[in-house]
């Protein structure tokens, strides 16, 4: 790693000339306690930032080599001495370890990196404990929600943000210019008290995504089940024919492009029930239930499983020529077209369901990427607000207009063939065209003048019963104003 690439912030910090008040935080000398892997990748960090560092180990002569050269490694005495801000990189049970130098350490601030194992492992923080053991320092939590490998990878990195909390605002905002030299973006979450929710945070496992796997699989689940009854039980029972051959691709196959229709759908879902309470209500300012609430923080999600189903619905259809069973009855086949003697197998009206059916397929595989690829926030931090918006809307609702064409050719004419409702049971396509169709319907209907009319007032603040002023574009594409309300 080149000095040049880590010494770049990744924000600019603010200046602190001028400012009588504020010690420059650059150049001045840090300490750190501990020699493991987030302690070295610390003092690398701090040293390519301007720093001068003072490594306090147990063991000097054997962890020197570990360290950055210009960094210095001495005991731990010697290096709380010769520093006022010390990181103390060492885990909780090893604090007490520390208590010897509990005469040296006062006065200073002391900034704990550490993490636990599990959520809530203890009682009090480990800042809290620490605090405890040292009553005489000042404690800020900071730079548990920081990565080793963040500290080395630099300005390349995406993650930015360093929680800091303490109950001393002159320790924190010490601790916060440190920070911004190395380039990091300092986030004040308040005082002592919320160190064990900042612990907590690296300790979560995808917080966002819970209830969209969740909803994935039960998705999967219901789906799978459904084909399974339809394309294995019914054969067996009706027809005494083993169709087991037929669970790990072709069900499987059957079942992702119900899920991710269905999920894709869902996306646009709690945008047009939102549009029916602001226009039920005649107003922005009410709140949403907590479910809707949720269900529209967690679009994103929701949209990146939908692809993620749609790319493996495509892999696994590229797959289905390559099966064993599938040459064996394109054999069986062949051979009694042989017998029956018959020269032209042609059907016209398959051949171009087929020719459609892939061709609409591949295109909406690819709208649902360039959305995929959109949601990644190196991609959304170059858009401005209404490309964003563009692709993620509009292209989003084309993608769902695409897919339900890709699902109406797959299924053609044979949803009016009573063939095909084996035990009574509809074709699984025909029960994905539920929620979609209802979601293009209502989009429509929110497109018509009169509807798209009101729904810009009340987004705009108008609210029913009340008088307001507003401002709407007229025909000529020029704003006018005026004052109306519900009785109007």
């Amino acid at each position: 790693m080149s000095r040049g690439d880590m010494a770049k912030p990744l924000l600019g910090h603010r200046s602190t000339e001028g400012d009588p008040g504020v010690t420059p935080a650059s150049g001045r000398t840090i300490g750190v306690l501990g020699s493991g892997d987030f302690a070295r990748s610390l003092a690398i960090r701090l040293v390519c930032s301007g720093f001068k560092v003072v490594v306090g180990s147990r063991n000097p002569k054997r962890k020197a080599s570990l360290f950055p050269s210009a960094a210095e490694v001495t005991f731990q005495a010697e290096a709380v001495k010769k520093t006022d801000v010390i990181f103390v990189a060492v885990f909780r049970e090893h604090y007490s370890t520390l208590c010897d130098l509990a005469d040296v350490l006062a006065g200073k601030i002391l900034v704990d990196v550490s993490n636990n194992t599990e959520i809530n492992h203890h009682k009090e923080s480990n800042a809290e404990y620490l605090a405890s053991l040292f009553p005489a320092c000042t404690v800020v939590k900071g730079f548990n929600v920081v990565s080793a490998w963040t500290l080395q990878s630099g300005a390349r990195d995406g993650n930015k943000q360093v929680l800091i909390c303490s109950n001393n605002q002159e320790a924190k905002r010490t601790v916060a210019e440190i920070a911004q030299v190395m380039g990091f973006t300092p986030v004040d979450m308040g005082c002592m008290s919320s160190a064990c929710e900042i612990e907590n945070i690296p300790l979560r496992l995808l917080p966002a995504w819970k209830i969209p796997i969740f909803l994935a699989l039960g998705l999967f689940l219901c789906f799978f089940t459904y084909n399974l009854i339809r394309q294995v039980i019914h054969p067996f029972i009706r027809e005494q024919k083993n169709k087991l051959y037929k669970i790990p691709i072709e069900v499987v196959n059957t079942t992702l492009p119900c899920v991710s229709y269905v999920m894709l759908s869902l996306v646009y879902l709690p945008g047009v029930l939102a549009a029916c309470s602001q226009l039920y209500y005649g107003t922005k300012y009410r709140r949403f239930p907590d479910w809707l609430d949720q269900w529209l923080q967690h679009r994103k999600q929701i949209g990146l499983l939908s692809f993620f189903c749609a790319a493996l619905h495509a892999v696994y259809s590229l797959c289905l020529p390559m099966r064993r069973s599938h040459r064996y009855l394109l054999i069986e086949t062949a051979v009694k077209q042989a017998v029956e003697k018959k020269m032209n197998i042609w059907v016209e009206e398959e051949v171009w369901r087929m020719e459609i059916y892939i061709s609409v397929g591949i295109i909406a595989l690819g709208l649902l990427s360039l959305l995929a690829i959109t949601s990644l926030p190196s991609i959304t931090n170059s858009l401005n607000w209404r490309e964003f918006s563009f692709i993620q809307s509009s292209l989003g609702f084309i993608a769902l207009v695409v897919s339900t064409l890709h699902t109406l050719t797959y299924g053609w004419s044979r949803a009016f063939d009573e063939n095909q409702y084996k035990f009574y049971l509809p074709p699984t396509y025909t029960l994905t065209l539920l929620v979609p169709c209802t979601v293009i319907i209502a989009k429509v209907i929110f497109s018509l003048p009169c509807i798209r009319h009101r729904l810009l007032r009340i987004r705009r603040g108008w609210e029913k019963g009340r008088y307001v002023k507003f401002v709407l574009p007229s025909a000529t594409g020029e704003y006018s104003s005026g004052e109306t309300s519900s009785n109007v």
